[in-house]
């Protein structure tokens, strides 16, 4: 993984571009059912972990039928969007993140398919 601090942003300062998603991950759990603690090494080892989406983009670009003259006028460009929603409990594989730092706090960009199943509570942000 990579890692990049961002110092003195803001979260709403940032857009993602095309289907990357922004989730800052759970804390996994520090014991086994056992009782066993696993050290920091141990845990972040693991090739599936969980998050919560905090920003998305806006998805896959789609291919458009405007004149190749003005095939440069952003406002045309139309998207298929993300399965994945803001506040949405994902679960992906580590191995494929991006993380970045910023204000102190640990964040992963991830490719929309690197995620393998949502839980999606509409309550949870009601």
């Amino acid at each position: 993984m990579m890692q990049l601090s961002i110092d003195n942003k803001e979260l709403d300062k940032f857009v993602m571009i095309g289907d990357k998603v922004l989730v800052k991950p759970t804390n996994p759990l520090e014991k086994t059912k056992s009782g066993l603690l696993l050290p920091p090494s141990v845990q972040e080892n693991e090739k599936l972990q969980t998050g919560y989406v905090i920003k998305t983009g806006p998805g896959y670009a789609l291919p458009n039928s405007i004149d190749e003259a003005e095939s440069w006028k952003k406002d045309k460009i139309k998207y298929l969007p993300l399965e994945a929603k803001e506040g949405d409990l994902a679960i992906y594989l580590q191995s494929s993140g991006f993380e970045v730092v910023i204000n102190d706090e640990k964040y992963l960009i991830l490719s929309h398919s690197a995620i393998l199943m949502l839980a999606r509570d509409e309550d949870l942000f009601a």
